[in-house]
């Protein structure tokens, strides 16, 4: 059976994965409350994707893999939590508020966010900064198309981002050591870059929980952690923004964190990865293989003072 998302297509012709896999959320209510409260759940397939020319051609990591291993603190620090944790965090109705240094601010709906360009296939390598690293299918448009439509002003230099944060859907972000919500931020240019991808989705489907539901960002030559999850807010801003991280920590994690394989980490070295499902290291390539593309942005920058 096909589920279809895209443009042009009614809210009564969604059916959701849910709907027809509970018997009993469907002897529950109408069918129409169904669609309704279940826009974005994990596993819904997208029709007519296409493959994105910046798609790399390298063998894509398991699925199970990518789902199951994962990096989201307001749902456990341990890989294997976020895949337990988050099965009830509730991503429906969403919304994302984007504002700040702009001439039309707008709050989005996520079903007014999947319209605002064509979705396509983006197959990109992504690496984290403990070591391991993955290949996903991705499903997004360039941030780029979302940000032309509020206009940003003279003033925006950079792009804060800021997460879901909901101490009763996530209780175990108490435990994280960090603090919440998680926030993130990027340079205009870089926020602006047609590799950086709003995100619905991986392996043509909907997003999981635990990978970032219902929108997230993708930025595939800076570590994992970069690529934001479940984002509620977007603002335009005339300063670096805060980060969680280079605020938790900032002798082990800078605004930039670009891929370089000739920066160690304190605790660890960067100059090897390993494939999520592989045995053996590789060699890790710098801007993780986007060299080509993004090393334009940086040109002039000591790369190891601006980590």
């Amino acid at each position: 059976m096909l589920i279809r998302i895209g443009s042009g297509i009614r809210s009564s012709e969604i059916t959701p994965k849910g709907a027809y896999l509970n018997r009993r959320r469907l002897l529950a209510g109408a069918a129409g409350m169904l669609m309704a409260h279940d826009r974005a759940t994990a596993g819904v397939k997208f029709d007519g994707l296409k493959r994105s020319p910046f798609s790399t051609t390298e063998k894509l990591t398991p699925y199970k893999d990518v789902t199951q291993y994962n990096n989201f603190y307001e749902f456990g620090t341990q890989k294997d939590e976020p895949a337990r944790l988050a099965k009830n965090f509730v991503t429906s109705p969403w919304q994302v508020a984007v504002e700040g240094e702009a001439g039309k601010p707008k709050v989005f709906d996520y079903e007014d966010l999947l319209k605002l360009a064509p979705l396509e296939e983006r197959i990109y390598r992504m690496r984290c900064v403990e070591g391991w690293s993955i290949v996903v299918p991705w499903v997004g448009y360039p941030l780029s198309e979302l940000l032309k439509r509020v206009e940003p002003g003279s003033k925006a230099k950079f792009v804060s981002f800021q997460s879901y944060y909901n101490a009763k859907q996530m209780p175990q972000a108490r435990f994280a050591g960090i603090p919440f919500p998680y926030v993130e931020g990027l340079r205009m240019d870089e926020a602006m870059h047609p590799l950086t991808i709003l995100c619905f989705g991986l392996y043509g489907e909907t997003l999981p929980n635990q990978n970032g539901a219902p929108v997230r960002l993708v930025v595939p030559w800076k570590y994992g952690f970069k690529s934001i999850k479940s984002i509620a807010r977007i603002r335009l801003v005339e300063k670096q923004p805060r980060t969680t991280w280079s605020e938790a920590n900032p002798r082990e994690y800078g605004f930039y964190s670009n891929v370089n394989p000739k920066v160690d980490h304190p605790r660890w070295s960067q100059a090897k990865e390993r494939r999520l499902g592989e045995f053996f290291k590789r060699d890790t390539l710098m801007f993780n293989g986007y060299e080509e593309q993004v090393a334009g942005l940086y040109a002039g920058m000591d790369l190891r003072k601006y980590y």
